[in-house]
């Protein structure tokens, strides 16, 4: 670490908290820690993120300057220096001459030196480039680049469509759909794509990638605002930044953008790209044949991307700054972000980006020696296992299947032997997963029943159950990568405006009458080899006879009104990929859900995946240091143990910072309430809650606090369900209507798009409360642990003066995930004193969505509120211990009502008070 850690350059005079949490991040980068920081909502943790993360990237950048400076003296003076001359004695001896050794040391000295100045010029050239570009705007337009700049913008591009592809024979029209030809699946590169090893060429795509910092956050607004802090900060000027996005936030090709899914998006751009960079017929008195031309972007042209890449760089811009950015120069921000990523020092992006080692490449991120900040990382285990758990219905596989059928049925004689071959193993899997969930291929999956139930299957048994264990799955997902059969499929179903789903029944493939023995893991299954031998005759059998020839591929006239509605919906076989490629993880860290709903349709199966660490294991060891920051990280030791340890981090790389709040102790009233007004006791067990009795002390509880918390109140109820349950109870009983005599009601509302309309009448609302003086006193919010409302949303000053939790919201301990989940982390944790893994997880997750929740109210110095925990249960110690610090030192236990009420009313009574004055 550091001797003195440098003052930072902060906007205005930092909190000594905020001090405090710039010189531990610093220390945690200088030192290649695994930081866990945890700083509450409100008190800076994005400008404290900004200063003290560009700070130590500064110093570092000024050391590395100055250490090559000082390696590059030292070898220069070792090369002038006189050679020792060789005796004869030892030019006598078998061992080398001294002059030949001499002569070796100093070539390996010469090639240090000579790589050193190498590196030394490009670093200042591009550094004088950037200089240029920075400011002096004229000079952006005018500056000169090289050819082989222009090479590697071209090779970029064609790394991102994933390969150059060869012209198959055929109409011109058509030739863009066929595979072309596939030779090349040795095991070794299949195992080094899987464990994300990279081929050589990959690694330097444009330049080699500067030190750089990498912040990635949940959503684009929350990325859009960390921008918007580091255009505040001193930084501003001298730093690179990039902001990485989608194509369906950054496209501005508006043919493109109107056809709405990402994945048509991504299709329509790729095949785009390519047809820019398609090379003619070399052949002599080779032609064309005539066909529509192929058609281009028109904003993906080398220098307008150049020139972009270099506005970029030039100055701090959010996605929207982007996109107008890439309209008035007449370029792609989705490819000129990419190419500025080498260059950048600061790259902001998504979760998906980073932790996804595939989503990764595709975007040219290397983490190698570079700093990782996950912000708002509360729920990182939570996202990494639904970042690589895949789920598809049997509709999805059964129209998989019949486009694939009919592409391999319609181009069989131009495709070549060993695509037809993969083309039949993705079929003969298709079959066996249609089959796993009660049904058969080449029929309609809504006119097929299946028997309801949900099964729970190890990575290996699912395997079984769909006799595909002789699959080799991993040569069969690089078959998907090197001949982006996905993208010609759905080219191909695009081209004839089809589902590809037949309502027609068709004769299903001949197949052997499955033995009923026990599964060959269980005890007593014997008959492994026997299921084995009956999945590969079935699979030789398909070969033999090959696909049965389908019928056109359908238009949405001829279909069903629910099938209709895919036909412009994007192929499946894109999801197909992607659950095959989860089926390759460690069958102890997966598990398989089979789920059947009545019809096929509905039926699905899902990967879950249980052990996360097993992918972040990757970026813990790629990158120098790694920042996981949140509002509120607890429990620490538990996300300590499920993410970090399992994933092969030591204890001393690991370091821990919490910081308090800003707001004085005064301004914050955390309560525990275990009864309410009547003496009824409040625990809202799955056995209590419903009962009208508890409903209606709840609704009392509320009435009392709305009759002294001014503004607004938001109450969170555990669950959708439990929320209409029990507004419909107090909507007859009339505890309703004298809740809206006090405040104006609100409710979360059900689509996502409508949180702003309801967030703007609440505030709306609350304000002229507040000026008329009537009879209403501000508005009460209903919301919902989880949902659209308890993260991310703002409820500072008079929208959030008290908070209220109903209950403790539990996830459904019913759940088979849930269940599998607890199990495997029982089996493979250790035991903490008193309780298992499993409970630890249930209480965790339970704890941290009211954390989440709570925080919504306080969000700045200034800032005042109260908490109020429903339920006797949140007073016991080791639920208390899971609180934030800074609520957990002010909490209050009151086992009666009267109490709790009496130190509600003190409160407000004297913010009222202090506000007066």
């Amino acid at each position: 670490m550091a001797n003195e850690i440098p003052e930072f350059p902060f906007p205005y005079q930092p909190y000594p908290i905020q001090e405090q949490f710039m010189k531990a991040l610093y220390g945690a980068l200088e030192d290649s820690k695994v930081g866990i920081f945890e700083s509450p909502t409100g008190t800076g943790k994005s400008l404290s993120l900004i200063c003290g993360a560009l700070t130590w990237l500064k110093d570092f950048e000024e050391r590395k300057r100055q250490e090559t400076a000082d390696l590059l003296q030292e070898g220069e003076a070792v090369l002038s220096a006189p050679t020792t001359s060789s005796s004869a004695s030892s030019q006598n001896s078998s061992a080398d001459p001294d002059w030949i050794t001499d002569f070796v040391q100093k070539k390996s000295e010469r090639e240090l030196v000579s790589k050193i100045k190498e590196d030394e010029i490009k670093r200042k050239k591009r550094e004088e480039r950037l200089e240029m570009i920075r400011h002096n705007a004229q000079l952006k337009y005018a500056f000169k680049r090289k050819s082989s700049e222009e090479d590697e913008t071209l090779k970029l591009l064609q790394l991102s469509k994933g390969g150059e592809e060869e012209e198959a024979l055929g109409d011109a029209e058509e030739e863009e759909l066929i595979v072309a030809e596939y030779e090349s699946d040795e095991d070794s590169k299949t195992k080094s794509k899987f464990c994300g090893g990279a081929d050589d060429e990959d690694d330097d795509l444009v330049e080699e990638h500067v030190t750089k910092i990498y912040y990635c956050s949940r959503t684009h607004s929350q990325l859009a605002q960390f921008v918007h802090e580091v255009q505040k900060s001193a930084f501003c000027q001298d730093v690179r930044v990039v902001t990485l996005g989608s194509r369906q936030n950054l496209c501005i090709n508006e043919d493109v953008r109107r056809l709405g899914s990402i994945q048509r998006i991504n299709d329509r751009c790729m095949e785009m790209q390519k047809n820019r960079h398609e090379k003619p017929p070399q052949e002599e008195g080779a032609k064309r044949k005539r066909g529509p031309a192929k058609a281009v972007c028109p904003f993906a042209g080398a220098t307008a991307l150049q020139t972009l890449r270099d506005e970029v760089l030039g100055a701090v811009s959010d996605i929207e700054q982007l996109v107008t950015l890439g309209r008035k120069t007449h370029a792609c921000p989705y490819y000129a972000t990419r190419l500025a990523v080498p260059s950048s020092q600061l790259v902001v992006l998504p979760y998906q980006m980073v932790l996804h080692a595939a989503t990764r490449r595709a975007s040219g991120i290397q983490l190698k020696g570079q700093i990782l900040i996950i912000d708002e990382a509360h729920n990182l285990s939570d996202t990494l296992s639904c970042i690589h758990s895949v789920e598809l219905t049997g509709a999805q596989f059964c129209r998989a299947f019949s486009q694939l059928r009919q592409y391999s049925e319609r181009y069989k004689s131009r495709l070549k032997a060993k695509n037809l071959m993969y083309i039949r193993q993705i079929l003969f899997v298709l079959e066996g997963l249609v089959q796993v969930l009660g049904g058969k291929v080449g029929q309609n999956p809504q006119s097929q029943t299946t028997q309801p139930g949900t099964q729970l299957l190890t990575i290996n048994d699912f395997l079984f159950k769909a006799q595909i264990d002789n699959i080799n799955l991993f040569k069969l997902q690089r078959y998907f990568e090197k001949s982006m059969i996905c993208r010609k499929l759905c080219g191909f179903v695009e081209k004839y405006a089809g589902s590809g789903v037949t309502p027609h029944p068709q004769t299903p493939r001949p197949q052997t009458p499955r033995p009923q023995t026990p599964h060959p893991q269980t005890p007593g299954g014997l008959n492994k080899e026997n299921r084995r031998t009956e999945g590969l005759s079935r699979y030789l059998q398909a070969l033999q006879k090959g696909p049965p020839a389908p019928p056109s591929v359908p238009t949405g006239d001829q279909q069903g009104p629910a099938e209709a509605e895919h036909v412009l919906a994007a192929s499946p076989m894109m999801q197909v990929e992607g659950f095959l490629m989860a089926l390759t993880n460690s069958n102890k860290d997966g598990r398989v859900v089979v789920h059947r709903q009545g019809t096929l349709s509905e039926s699905s199966v899902k990967f879950l995946l249980l052990n996360p660490a097993v992918h972040f294991a990757q970026v813990l060891t790629e990158c120098r240091a790694v920042i996981i920051a949140g509002g509120t990280m607890q429990p620490v030791s538990d996300f300590k143990q499920e993410l970090l340890f399992s994933a092969g981090v030591a204890q001393e790389r690991i370091t821990e910072f919490s910081c308090g709040h800003v707001i004085p102790p005064g301004n914050i009233l955390p309560l525990v309430m275990s009864s309410g007004p009547s003496g009824q006791e409040l625990e809202f067990t799955f056995q209590n809650r419903d009962t009208p009795r508890m409903m209606d002390e709840t609704g009392r509880v509320l009435f009392n606090l709305c009759t002294v918390v001014p503004g607004g109140v938001v109450c969170f109820f555990p669950s959708y369900e439990y929320s209409r349950r029990t507004l419909a109870h107090w909507d007859s009983s009339g505890a309703l209507a004298r809740l809206a005599a006090k405040k104006k009601i609100f409710q979360e509302p059900k689509k996502a798009n409508q949180v702003e309309q309801v967030l703007g009448e609440f505030s709306r609302c609350i304000q002229r409360c507040a000026a008329d003086g009537g009879a209403l006193t501000g508005a009460l919010l209903f919301s919902v642990v989880g949902g659209k409302m308890s993260e991310g949303i703002n409820f500072s000053d008079d929208l959030g003066r008290c908070v209220v939790m109903v209950g403790m919201p539990y996830p459904n301990i019913k759940s088979p995930e849930l269940q599998e989940k607890m199990a495997y982390l029982d089996k493979h944790l250790p035991h903490a004193a008193g309780r298992s893994p499993g409970q630890a997880l249930i209480e965790n997750l339970c704890m941290r969505a009211v954390n989440q929740s709570i925080g919504r109210a306080i969000r700045h110095r200034g800032d005042y509120s109260s908490i109020v925990l429903c339920d006797r249960r949140y007073s016991r110690p080791a639920t208390v211990a899971k609180l934030p610090e800074w609520i957990r030192s002010r909490t209050q236990v009151h086992a009666s009502f009267g109490t709790a009420f009496a130190a509600l009313r003190k409160f407000f009574v004297e913010k009222k008070k202090q506000q007066a004055v």
